[in-house]
């Protein structure tokens, strides 16, 4: 009578090692802030042919799109990822903005849904203050490349099908002082 007791519990407990031992292995695959930026300081672009190019790209969206906003930012803060699109060329950075703009807008959207009012006021002031310190600017050539364009186009599609209503309320001063940046401050 005992012997089957046995096998049993040391079944469960081989079964619940598996569990953990898989468990374990997802948590260590996760891709973090930190992982991104060693990843992206291990592999740079140049010298790279055309499919390592885009394996890097492939990898580095991919992780990306997991993020959330927050991770997202810390990546972005870190300027790492200014220096991987500058390596890249147009159609790939085209390419990498198609793959991670709209996951990164939705999830931008997401979170000033979730935000208090409070914080939403301060990140609309502080970012209408930065926003106002180039009104009147054009850009050095005198005209907006695709990407900048795409990037507004995402950011207002998103905008528009993501955000609540007092979100949009909230972000109206934004959405005008953007347009006036667009024009050149009005003139």
């Amino acid at each position: 009578m005992r012997i089957p007791w046995i096998k049993i519990v040391g079944l469960l407990a081989g079964v619940w090692l598996v569990v953990g031992l898989a468990i374990y292995w997802a948590r260590s695959e996760r891709a973090t802030p930190e992982s991104v930026i060693r990843y992206l300081d291990g592999h740079p672009m140049a010298g790279k042919s055309g499919h390592d190019r885009d394996e890097v790209i492939k990898r580095v969206t991919g992780q990306l799109n997991q993020f959330s906003y927050e991770q997202r930012r810390e990546v972005r803060v870190s300027r790492k990822l200014d220096g991987f699109f500058r390596e890249l060329n147009s159609g790939e950075q085209s390419r990498f903005l198609d793959l991670t703009l709209p996951s990164g807008f939705h999830k931008m959207m997401e979170s000033l849904n979730r935000m208090t009012p409070e914080k939403r006021k301060e990140f609309v002031d502080k970012a209408l203050a930065d926003m106002k310190k180039h009104e009147g600017e054009e850009p050095p050539d005198g005209q907006m490349d695709a990407n900048a364009q795409k990037v507004i186009d995402q950011g207002f599609k998103s905008f528009y099908s993501d955000a609540s209503a007092q979100v949009k309320m909230d972000m109206a001063p934004l959405i005008e002082q953007l347009q006036k940046n667009m024009q050149g401050g009005g003139r």
